[in-house]
């Protein structure tokens, strides 16, 4: 059962993923190198602590439910950045998200209910299972934004070092 601050530290994360990542998304966001950066990082380095401090232990079988959950999340990420549009604006990239991309965030979200119902229905998951939230959600986040900036390269659209200060 996890603590009241990792629950509290869950329901930071989500609230924070919600509207920096998915809202700005919908809405439509200028992009650089910082903020394709910042949220996968810290999402992965808390979640790399809390998976790290729960990894004693994890049984095999949570393992590699863990491995499971980041290759088919990494795969969403993907996919979501494939559903957005891109196009140059004031000096950057303007990234839009589509109604498809909500339907991937979604989806996203059922998976890892559903892998973790998995894993308590078949009795392997464990404190890994909910310590992981964070790193499993970084990861998804880490190979989008991987995604989209390749897709930027790959069309030659601009990517500022930061955000013109009016866009905000």
């Amino acid at each position: 059962m996890p603590s009241a601050a990792n629950v509290l530290l869950y329901v930071a994360i989500a609230g924070l993923v919600l509207y920096k990542v998915v809202y700005q998304q919908v809405r439509g966001t200028l992009l650089d190198r910082r903020t394709l950066v910042t949220m996968p990082l810290l999402l992965v380095a808390a979640g790399g602590y809390l998976t790290l401090k729960a990894l004693p232990g994890a049984s095999a079988a949570e393992l590699g439910l863990l491995a499971a959950d980041l290759v088919v999340l990494a795969g969403l990420g993907v996919l979501r950045s494939t559903t957005t549009t891109l196009t140059a604006r004031e000096g950057t990239t303007f990234q839009k998200g589509s109604a498809v991309t909500i339907g991937l965030w979604a989806l996203t979200v059922a998976v890892r209910i559903g892998l973790v119902a998995l894993g308590t229905a078949l009795g392997v998951a464990g404190p890994l299972t909910s310590a992981s939230v964070a790193l499993s959600l970084g990861v998804s986040i880490a190979v989008q934004n991987a995604t989209t900036y390749r897709r930027v390269r790959r069309r030659g659209l601009p990517l500022a070092g930061r955000r013109p200060a009016l866009s905000r």
